[in-house]
């Protein structure tokens, strides 16, 4: 069977250009203080807050800022997906716990120990340790403070993309890593039921050597996240996870390939409803 293979459908989101980014609001505000600047014929809410703060990006990294953007975005999906001859479109938002440029930023002690060892220090030495005598970020590490406060402002920018057509996710696949999971949990407590998390274990980032990347058990997310379905090949024990061996790019894009292809399968071409991916990232 030949492989499928995945675009980024170019235009519509801020891979092209760069748009503000919310951050985390100052000590005792609720939401961040914002301004209206024109960039070419688009009006953008520039947020000000300092400089130093994680960013969600604004709108998610939607270009366009309509009141009815999302409404506008998924019939532009539809349409779509009816006059493409081969493939299919889907609106596929992806949530990262850890740095980088996420929908959903969430902060483990691993993060804070490659920070506080530096990058190369953290991979050669503290990365195969389960940490030092003041943390401890393996395995399995949970959310920090920061990291839950990340969480919960970034339910805050979901809720406020919800009054601007955005509705709550048709599916939500989620790591088996803790700090994934729990992100899950504050960001869409609520407007999830009993089926609609689902936990994979391919949906995960470079795996083996660092401690932090050892999943916990299956009866611990059963336990501490009932209503998350866990996937029937999800095994008791983390056998995936090599103390010895670290994955390479082309492994890690090979697996990320069986996630995404699982959720083509798993729902018809005709459908263009939002996805949500949490999966656990550095």
């Amino acid at each position: 069977m030949a492989k499928q293979v995945y675009q980024i459908l170019p235009g519509y989101f801020s891979q092209e250009i760069e748009i503000p980014s919310l951050s985390l609001p100052e000590s005792g505000t609720s939401q961040p203080k914002s301004v209206e600047e024109r960039e070419g014929d688009q009006t953008l809410v520039v947020h000000q807050v300092p400089a130093n703060v994680e960013q969600v990006p604004a709108r998610f990294g939607l270009i366009d800022d309509a009141p009815d953007r999302w409404t506008r975005l998924r019939q532009i999906i539809s349409g779509l997906n009816v006059t493409t001859a081969k493939g299919s479109h889907k609106l596929l938002l992806l949530c990262f716990e850890g740095s980088g440029l996420p929908l959903i930023k969430s902060y483990g002690p691993d993060n804070v120990a490659e920070a506080k060892y530096g990058t190369k220090a953290w991979d050669d030495h503290w990365s195969k340790l389960n940490g030092d005598d003041e943390l401890t970020w393996g395995p399995d590490p949970q959310l920090t403070p920061r990291g839950i406060d990340q969480a919960k402002f970034s339910r805050s920018v979901w809720e406020e993309e919800l009054l601007y057509g955005l509705q709550p996710p048709d599916k939500i696949y989620c790591s088996p890593h803790s700090r994934a999971l729990k992100t899950c949990e504050i960001v869409f407590e609520g407007y999830y039921d009993n089926d609609l998390v689902t936990v994979i274990e391919d949906c995960r980032e470079e795996n083996g050597v660092h401690t932090c990347d050892k999943r916990g058990t299956r009866s611990f997310i059963a336990h501490n996240y009932p209503k998350f379905l866990i996937e029937e090949s999800l095994t008791e024990e983390d056998e995936l996870w090599n103390p010895d061996v670290r994955e390479t790019k082309a492994e890690v894009a090979a697996r990320a390939q069986t996630v995404i292809d699982r959720l083509w399968k798993s729902h018809p071409d005709d459908e263009c409803g939002l996805l949500f991916l949490l999966f656990q990232s550095h």
